[in-house]
């Protein structure tokens, strides 16, 4: 789909509590790179990481009243946002990637729509390529996220989110 970038570009942040995952939520929503196309992050982590609560900081930070939960029974939740819509995916319950079909993401493989998607891995064949893949992990009492930029527009938004957002050394 003509995503492809060469080579990667990867940060770690360092996440001392839940308000930094928040943080971070809200940062990268903040400096989300609206353009042609829709915008991919791919959430993962092992259970209790983080993953929804970075999703819902972001949503909120778009615009989104309603509480946001996992779509873990549901698989997709769509949401709309002031010029778009954003469509939070869960993998995590999928016995084959090609179950993704059935869901009517290619419906939502637009401009102004911001997929967040959890468990990616799952169901990777499935799914087009990230622009950002943040991979959460449980470190000491808090949490770490590496981000990893994959497309162009990846790296424009690691760029603004570094930014916004130093990391900690």
């Amino acid at each position: 789909m003509g995503r492809a970038l060469g080579a990667s570009v990867k940060r770690l942040w360092r996440l001392p509590s839940v308000a930094d995952t928040a943080q971070l939520g809200t940062a990268l929503a903040r400096t989300c790179p609206w353009g042609e196309g829709p915008r991919l992050l791919f959430l993962s982590g092992e259970l209790g990481t983080g993953k929804t609560a970075l999703a819902a900081a972001m949503l909120e930070s778009l615009g989104v009243t309603e509480a946001v939960r996992s779509p873990s029974y549901a698989l997709i939740e769509t949401y709309p946002l002031t010029s778009g819509v954003a469509v939070h995916v869960d993998c995590y319950r999928l016995n084959d990637a090609h179950e993704l079909e059935q869901l009517g993401l290619r419906d939502h493989y637009a401009s102004r729509t911001l997929w967040l998607v959890e468990w990616p891995e799952r169901a990777r064949s499935a799914l087009p390529s990230p622009d950002l893949w943040l991979q959460l992990r449980m470190l000491g009492d808090g949490r770490s996220a590496e981000i990893e930029a994959l497309s162009a527009a990846g790296v424009a938004w690691l760029a603004a989110l570094e930014s916004t957002l130093p990391r900690q050394s």
